[in-house]
């Protein structure tokens, strides 16, 4: 969601000309922060998880399924609850970029005792039920990545037609309207970063070629509207997108950990770093884009072209012009350094970060690895202010440090506690598309909560060389990856490096399977440590029942006995009886997946092949009030 500040935004001329004051403040409140919150210690962990959802609206007569853009009346009445009582709810709700988007998150953060497994997935259905009973006669509210008919004619409840030559998106294929209305920033966001670019963003995803697709695979995009312009950047064999709603209108699942101090903070940030793309691999969502069948699986590297801002200078196209660097990625991305000092050798890709900032972080105490992530960080430019947030106070405030930090998309983010709060240092985990159901949701986040408690808890080490984690998130995006693609992984977790072993000798590419299930003789396996660990723990029946099947679903998943999403919707539209071969969803194609979906979240079909016999459970009354009786 990112930093929401009331106020009226500036133009991007006026927002371009106090991007190095917002920078200059920023980093001067982010070091009076450093300093005072450097040595706390003793925080417990807390965590969280974010599930973002859509409001789709099936008409069943005409047997078409589109994206209802009601989110922000939806989320007024949702939020009503919390301006009543802001502790007693137990479901807290933000917007999101798409106006059929809301973001749902626990009322308060679950804890460190094993037995909150069991609340994760109730608390999940509690939401879903909670937003439905707002939704008008023929809507739903899915957890799915991407709509299939995105950017498509006629996909919006109300109609919405787009505007190619103004607004804020300018868009082709997608109206304005699908962009959430009810806050300045996503609009000025969506304008800022094609005024700074110099042009609309190109988002080219490989298209699935099947039998029927025309070789080569090129629309005629003056049929859309097109100058010509976007036939020059738009890739034959690729679906062409052109707006930062199509990645930033994608839903994903996101975890965020609180640490005990800011060194654990910073192991957690390195140690997960690693399995950003395995998860990636195993949550795969998303095939299918503006109504066509990709031949890719994931949202990550969409989003990434989305919002990216970049310059034909910074994207390395044309001479540098004045103040201007080259900077590798977009603004959503992998990270690109490791924070702590066992993950300091890893750091073999060049870094670009300010140099000036940089040194004015040295110089008030503040170590070389911080200080260039910091540093890295700052070399964007501010792409969305607000008229309230101009003069600030350094020692209290964290505004313009939030603005550059929240617009820094990454697969891990690193979160200084907030001013005057109780909340500590922590990390969050970014990777994963969202998946259909509940269940899955819930597995994957314990999942990753319970292997941040065993890295801890058993020291372990799953650095590699960044370089190679980069690559990895490549791999992890191609089609059906789980069982596709290997992925470089750490040998042996159990121990630092041996003296004299080289660096390239500490890793070896391993399959999903064998990194989360092992395999004899070559890899011990994250799931079989895991359990290690919980069989030296004090499980009572319900939690070790709970968790048993949340990794069996991952370990299925891993081993290929279960599809992933990504599989199971390509399967869905091959079989299809009204599916050519084209690659083209049609309406009724999609009607019929999403009612599928819908059926399957609802528990009114059963998935095997996704979900195998790995059921979902009740969650019995008797283990809210354990929970609350264990925290006392």
């Amino acid at each position: 969601m990112g930093l929401l500040t009331d106020g009226q935004p500036l133009s991007w001329d006026e927002t371009k000309k106090l991007s190095n004051h917002v920078r200059k403040h920023g980093i001067i409140q982010f070091i009076n922060l450093y300093k005072k919150l450097r040595d706390r210690q003793g925080d417990v962990l807390k965590w969280g998880d974010e599930v973002e959802y859509m409001i789709v609206k099936f008409d069943d007569e005409k047997k078409t399924a589109k994206i209802s853009l009601r989110s922000r009346e939806v989320l007024e009445k949702l939020n009503e609850k919390e301006l009543a009582d802001p502790k007693g709810v137990k479901s807290l709700w933000r917007p999101e970029f798409g106006a059929y988007m809301i973001e749902g998150t626990p009322g308060r953060p679950y804890g460190g005792l094993l037995a909150h497994f069991n609340v994760v997935e109730a608390n999940m259905r509690y939401r879903r039920q909670e937003a439905m009973e707002l939704l008008k006669p023929g809507e739903v509210i899915i957890s799915f990545t991407n709509f299939p008919r995105l950017g498509c004619p006629d996909s919006t409840v109300p109609a919405s037609i787009p505007t190619p030559n103004r607004g804020y998106q300018q868009s082709l294929f997608l109206a304005d309207d699908v962009v959430y209305s009810g806050h300045p920033r996503f609009k000025t966001l969506a304008t800022n970063i094609r005024q700074r670019r110099g042009e609309k963003v190109a988002i080219n995803v490989p298209i699935y070629r099947d039998v029927n697709v025309p070789k080569p695979f090129k629309e005629n995009l003056a049929e859309f509207g097109d100058d010509g312009k976007s036939q020059n950047v738009a890739k034959d064999d690729h679906i062409y997108m052109d707006a930062m709603a199509f990645g930033m209108g994608c839903c994903c699942l996101q975890v965020t950990f609180q640490a005990s101090n800011i060194r654990e903070a910073r192991t957690l940030y390195d140690q997960l770093t690693p399995l950003c793309p395995i998860m990636l691999a195993l949550s795969a969502a998303s095939p299918i884009y503006r109504g066509y069948l990709s031949d890719t699986d994931c949202r990550w590297s969409i989003i990434g072209h989305s919002v990216d801002c970049r310059t034909p200078g910074e994207r390395g196209l044309e001479p540098l012009k004045d103040n201007e660097i080259r900077i590798r990625t977009s603004r959503y991305s992998a990270i690109e350094s490791y924070l702590s000092e066992n993950g300091d050798k890893y750091n073999d890709i060049p870094l670009v970060y300010d140099e000036e900032v940089y040194n004015q972080l040295l110089d008030n105490g503040i170590d070389r690895l911080l200080a260039q992530h910091v540093a890295h960080l700052f070399i964007r430019d501010c792409v969305c202010l607000m008229s309230t947030q101009l003069n600030q106070n350094d020692e209290t405030d964290t505004d313009h440090f939030e603005n550059i930090q929240s617009t820094n998309w990454q697969s891990m983010r690193f979160k200084p506690p907030p001013p005057n709060s109780p909340i500590g240092w922590r990390v969050e985990f970014r990777p994963c598309d969202i998946q259909m159901t509940d269940f899955e949701n819930a597995a994957i986040v314990c999942f990753i909560v319970l292997l941040s408690r065993v890295i801890l808890s058993y020291n372990l080490n799953l650095l590699i060389p960044i370089s190679k984690v980069e690559e990895n998130m490549t791999r992890a995006q191609k089609r059906d990856a789980v069982n596709g693609e290997k992925f470089w992984f750490r040998k042996d977790i159990a121990s630092d490096s041996k003296q004299g072993e080289s660096v390239d000798d500490e890793y070896c590419e391993l399959t999903v399977n064998e990194i989360i299930n092992g395999k004899d003789g070559l890899f011990v396996g994250l799931i079989p440590l895991m359990n290690s660990y919980l069989n030296s723990m004090n499980v009572d029946a319900d939690t070790h029942c709970t968790v048993q099947r949340y990794l069996k679903l991952i370990q299925k998943r891993a081993s290929g006995e279960l599809m992933t999403t990504a599989k199971w919707l390509r399967k869905q539209v091959t079989n299809h009886p009204d599916y050519k071969q084209d690659s083209i969803i049609t309406q009724r194609i999609n009607y019929d997946i999403l009612k599928n979906v819908n059926d399957i979240q609802m528990g009114i079909k059963s998935c095997p092949e996704l979900h195998g016999c790995c059921t979902t459970s009740k969650t019995t009354e008797k283990i809210p009030t354990a929970i609350a009786n264990a925290e006392k």
